[in-house]
């Protein structure tokens, strides 16, 4: 079992990166809930993250204290950080969260479907009679960012920036940043914020279907009478870049990472070529084994004792999804990838009040994924030269070649 004596996210030990499970055991087994040297808190296992993601008076959302010695008061990434959706409290957290839902009905998500199989099938046309290809440039990280396009409307001639600008915006929320890293953050925010500016303008012009865009309809309650429902311009911009950031990255990686775990358990691959109704399963299971967010966080609004550890008012507290996702008073037999496993209540997409908005939409994304690559390539063959993302907040690959004609 991995040392955690010492363990220090913001400076974590020689290989927690590459691969943090056995110090999540290790968490698990003897510091469920570990004090930092930054006065903050690691906590790991399944039924405190999930206490906590339920009760929103001492555990709250809102990072400005966190976040204004990270980033910078005022800066670029502290505005975006602070307003959009995932780091906010109600009144802001219930009013956009309202407005994505009711764009995001099973009825919504279903009339999607047809574009995003169009999609996949085109992306899977351009991997054909190619010797190598990147699962993740070619295949997983094109997906989701045809599909939060879609939901924005925005033109297909003006998508390629976005993956990096949400690349970077995502990258600021690690433990730790470089002073580039950080530069980049700011940037990416700045230059997202002034194409967003322009792209509202038009659709202010000439607006499109709020039935199906995402933009049109919160421009719509922008303009609402009732002064409660009206989002401020900063608002509305940082949630429109919210919206493609929480879409985009965990979506590439919840892709990228089955692809990979379905080529490492063959026999599981075969399992589901043998059974094509367990895909539904096998993502549940992708979403619980590899998690594309690993970790949350939320700060204490009073006193709090959690596992028998007393932690003062405004402590941060740092929520190991992946290792909760991996608790063994939860899940029999956690290490082992299983496709078919049922129950499977994993916390991949949170809980409470702020359970991930798009959940259905990533679902059917990385089911529609897999399930068409599968058939269309069922022998693929991952080569030498994977890439980890190198990041603690969220798994995934930065890079998987492959060999899709085997």
């Amino acid at each position: 079992m991995a040392d955690i004596d010492n363990f220090d996210l913001t400076n974590p030990p020689t290989g927690f990166v590459e691969d943090p499970f056995p110090f999540y055991d290790a968490l698990l087994s003897q510091a469920p809930v570990l004090a930092q040297p930054d006065g903050s808190f690691l906590v790991s296992r399944y039924a405190d993250l999930d206490r906590i993601y339920r009760d929103t008076s001492l555990y709250s959302s809102d990072k400005r204290a966190v976040f204004s010695p990270k980033f910078g008061l005022d800066s670029p990434l502290f505005e975006h950080h602070t307003t959009s959706l995932v780091f906010s409290d109600p009144p802001l957290h219930t009013r956009v969260r309202r407005i994505m839902s009711s764009a995001l009905t099973p009825r919504a998500i279903a009339r999607m479907e047809p574009g995003l199989i169009a999609t996949v099938d085109h992306l899977l046309d351009g991997l054909e009679n190619r010797s190598s290809v990147d699962l993740i440039a070619d295949f997983a990280s094109s997906i989701p960012i045809q599909v939060i396009g879609n939901l924005l409307d925005v033109p297909l001639e003006e998508r390629e920036p976005l993956r990096e600008w949400s690349l970077a915006i995502l990258g600021a929320l690690e433990p730790s940043l470089t002073e580039e890293e950080l530069a980049l953050g700011h940037r990416a925010v700045e230059e997202f914020k002034a194409y967003l500016q322009d792209l509202i303008a038009r659709r202010r012009a000439a607006p499109g279907d709020p039935e199906t865009d995402v933009l049109t309809r919160l421009i719509g309650d922008d303009n609402s009478a009732a002064e409660d429902d009206r989002l401020s311009e900063i608002e509305l911009i940082q949630n429109c870049i919210f919206i493609l950031n929480a879409g985009h990255e965990t979506t590439t990686n919840l892709i990228g990472n089955g692809l990979a775990l379905l080529h490492d358990y063959p026999e599981q691959r075969a399992r589901l070529l043998a059974q094509p109704d367990l895909i539904k399963t096998a993502v549940e299971e992708v979403l619980r084994f590899r998690s594309p967010n690993q970790l949350g966080n939320r700060e204490t609004t009073a006193m709090v004792e959690i596992g028998g550890v007393v932690i003062p008012r405004g402590s941060n507290l740092h929520l190991l999804i992946g290792a909760a996702n991996r608790d063994p008073e939860v899940f029999a037999d956690p290490h082992i990838f299983d496709i078919g496993r049922k129950p499977n209540r994993h916390l991949a997409f949170a809980g409470g009040p702020h359970v991930c908005v798009g959940l259905t939409l990533a679902r059917l994304e990385g089911k529609i994924a897999l399930e068409r690559f599968l058939a269309r390539f069922p022998n693929y063959e991952i080569l030498p030269g994977r890439r980890d993302g190198g990041r603690i907040r969220f798994r995934g690959y930065a890079a998987l070649p492959a060999k899709v004609a085997v």
